[in-house]
């Protein structure tokens, strides 16, 4: 296993993977995404075309099993604001942890730590002082819960993250077996770094 920052060329030759990946590791509790190789190839240009955005890849040999985004917050700024305002945290010292995918297979080995390691010494580096990620929040009695689902939260909040009260965004994806979108809250996370 290696783990890996993916820059210039070899970020533009792994996005396909990336995206690949995403709705892959997506597809499960609890994003349930039905998502599709157009969008999200055109999502993941977004951390390609930044000069400050970060993408992780876990690889076993050659094959990308995991990856890891961030960018600054202020980039998705639009996306953010309404869950930001009124607080006093300037939206551009905060460095965003997009997303962490990783195949089940892999989990448990560290890969988790090596993203979020590698994530918030580029914020570090950037000169960002806080790190923020989103986490999608569904009911606790959603049908499509499996029993035996444990939250990450006990490991995010051994990183230092806690829940920012009150903090929640929206999003639209379409669930499995769905025929449209519909909105999901999503709970923001914060640390100092």
């Amino acid at each position: 296993m290696r783990v890996e920052v993916l820059t210039g060329a070899a970020l533009a030759a792994q996005l396909e993977d990336v995206a690949r990946l995403r709705i892959e590791v997506f597809r499960a509790w609890p994003y349930l995404y039905d998502g599709d190789l157009a969008y999200e190839s055109s999502y993941l240009q977004r951390y390609r075309d930044s000069a400050r955005a970060i993408v992780v890849g876990a690889f076993d040999g050659d094959k990308l099993v995991g990856a890891s985004t961030g960018a600054p917050l202020a980039e998705h700024a639009s996306d953010f604001a309404a869950a930001f305002q009124g607080r006093d945290i300037p939206l551009d010292r905060v460095f965003y942890c997009a997303e962490s995918v990783l195949l089940p297979a892999y989990r448990g080995q560290g890969l988790g730590h090596a993203f979020f390691d590698a994530r918030e010494s580029h914020a570090r580096a950037g000169g960002f002082t806080k790190s923020a990620f989103c986490s999608v929040q569904r009911p606790a009695d959603h049908p499509m819960r499996p029993k035996d689902y444990t939250p990450l939260d006990p490991f995010w909040r051994k990183r230092g993250y806690a829940p920012l009260t009150d903090a929640i965004a929206e999003f639209s994806w379409r669930d499995l077996g769905a025929q449209l979108e519909s909105r999901k809250p999503l709970q923001f996370w914060i640390r100092d770094l």
